[in-house]
């Protein structure tokens, strides 16, 4: 196997929701590692694997609501625990919640989870992964039956079961996303929480007293009506992904579904809002 490897850095604007969809449509090439940056994501493809015509049908490239750049240029032996190390700094989260790679050293925080993001999303470094984090800490979960829907790492599933929750369900519909939570919620020694690979379908019939939901405003608003019937009454339900100008539609939608607002976090025009049936 070649040592050798092409490195993209896409600069990438609206940055969340483009990261996840670009690092969707390269991983069905042969791209294999990602990083997360401030501004976008970095990309590897092994060199010979690679050709100058690999980005031709990548369509969020092509797609007007995103505006993508990027550079490439060829690395040599490419030290992927290096580059992490660079790359993933630990965060903490008031106080409370350390959030650091297996290369870190634990910290006397309250809440200690160890996450290798690998190529899915959540580490707390983004806006809306850290807000949940702080609604998670303020909210009383023992023994709450809770959803993390749209998990990515499954770092919000993992605090959660910090706080005393179960059972835990944790369902992303995609399958990086799926395999890294599994590994993750090994890592953290969680006993409660059971991992699907799907969508809001797999909702059907099911009963939650707090769900999480960190997705996009788009999906949200499509099975908003799923999770306010899988909600038991005076439950929970945390909602993030989406930016300052997109409240009005968020909650229009939970309150004409009989919700009530409790109250939301604000970071860099990202949003995380509160709601109780």
């Amino acid at each position: 196997m070649s040592n050798q490897y092409i490195g993209y850095n896409f600069t990438i604007s609206p940055l969340a929701l483009g990261s996840e969809i670009l690092i969707a449509e390269l991983g069905e090439k042969a791209f294999e590692s990602f990083i997360e940056t401030e501004t976008g994501i970095s990309a590897y493809v092994q060199k010979e694997l690679w050709s100058d015509a690999i980005l031709e049908d990548i369509q969020i490239l092509e797609n007007p609501e995103f505006t993508i750049s990027y550079t490439f240029e060829e690395i040599e032996q490419v030290n992927w625990n290096e580059e992490w190390e660079k790359n993933f700094e630990p965060i903490e989260v008031d106080g409370k919640c350390h959030v650091r790679a297996p290369f870190h050293e634990k910290t006397s925080a309250e809440f200690d989870i160890v996450i290798e993001p690998k190529m899915s999303f959540g580490t707390g470094h983004h806006e809306t992964t850290h807000m949940m984090i702080q609604h998670i800490l303020e909210t009383d979960f023992t023994n709450k039956k809770t959803l993390d829907m749209g998990c990515g790492t499954a770092i919000l599933a993992i605090l959660a079961e910090m706080k005393g929750a179960q059972p835990i369900d944790a369902i992303d519909i995609d399958n990086w996303c799926y395999l890294n939570s599994i590994e993750n919620a090994e890592r953290n020694n969680c006993n409660h929480i059971s991992v699907y690979e799907g969508d809001a379908a797999l909702l059907a019939g099911k009963k939650y007293d707090i769900i999480i939901a960190n997705i996009n405003r788009n999906i949200l608003l499509n099975d908003m009506q799923s999770y306010v019937d899988c909600l038991n009454d005076n439950g929970v339900l945390f909602l993030s992904g989406f930016y300052t100008e997109d409240i009005p539609f968020i909650s229009e939608s939970c309150l004409s579904k009989g919700l009530q607002y409790i109250k939301q976090f604000e970071r860099n025009n990202w949003v995380a809002l509160k709601f109780t049936k």
